[in-house]
């Protein structure tokens, strides 16, 4: 199996040997028992990406199927397009990958996170199908040219790293939150609810092909309206009392409303 990934520290394209990947310049690089391979170097100790309780929480909630319309649409446009290889940009936990791997069973697909932990929720959800590494989106280790197809769920969006890696006339998919998307829990946590900003969709070096407003209500109840909470930037910025009212909560109906967008990379 060619390995999808290249060196960290010289460019250099990795090989794997039986527990490790390494380069021609002898870098070499544990496998996790789980299957990913950490490649962030360069960022110092500590963790990096979301916390374990966030990352669980979006983990349990997305398994709970609330969000697998986003997923079905994402993979049937990944699956008519037919890329032969495939990078998911910030593929946290590997929901919307495990879908993208449904769609392209022959094809060579990788993801990146900046999150051990979420990495390694994803290598074990992923079996093996997909190649997967510890790395920033700002700095990918990957080659030029190298991938057919860059999909991007809710991660920062990194126009030069992103035309970089994409081969010529590559697709890009990406996914955005809508004005709307979980409002109503906005109207239970503030006082003062606020529509999410939403920027415009053309993007430099990019040509857009494709834009697709997926919404629709979703009833959701207990621990996963908890988890829903918990795995959304609303959790740190929300206020004593805002906190409390979730926390009683038992059942909330809410607007999910996501842009799927689909790009060709220009020049």
């Amino acid at each position: 199996m060619t390995v999808l990934f290249t060196c960290p520290h010289c460019k250099g394209q990795l090989i794997r040997e039986e527990k490790r990947l390494c380069c021609p310049k002898g870098h070499s690089f544990d496998l996790a028992r789980q299957g990913y391979v950490n490649l962030l170097v360069g960022k110092g100790g500590g963790v990096h990406g979301d916390d374990k309780e966030m990352i669980r929480a979006r983990r349990d909630f997305l398994n709970t199927g609330h969000y697998a319309p986003l997923r079905d649409e994402l993979s049937a446009l990944i699956g008519r397009e037919a890329p032969r290889t495939l990078l998911d940009a910030g593929c946290g936990e590997g929901y919307y990958t495990e879908g993208i791997l449904s769609a392209l069973p022959e094809s060579a697909v990788a993801g990146v996170d900046i999150s051990k932990d979420a990495l390694a929720y994803a290598a074990v959800r992923l079996k093996g199908k997909a190649q997967t590494a510890v790395a920033s989106v700002y700095d990918l280790p990957v080659a030029d040219g190298s991938f057919e197809a860059l999909t991007l769920l809710f991660s920062p969006y990194c126009k030069d790293e992103y035309r970089r890696v994409l081969k010529k006339e590559g697709l890009f998919v990406m996914a955005i939150p809508g004005r709307r998307h979980l409002f109503e829990m906005k109207e239970l946590l503030y006082e003062h609810p606020y529509e999410n900003e939403v920027a415009e969709f053309s993007l430099d070096g990019f040509e857009l092909f494709l834009e697709k407003e997926i919404a629709y209500p979703m009833t959701v109840e207990g621990q996963a309206l908890r988890d829903l909470f918990a795995m959304t930037p609303y959790y740190y910025r929300t206020p004593k009392a805002g906190k409390e009212r979730a926390q009683r909560c038992e059942r909330l109906t809410i607007g999910a409303q996501f842009h799927l967008l689909g790009y060709r990379k220009k020049g």
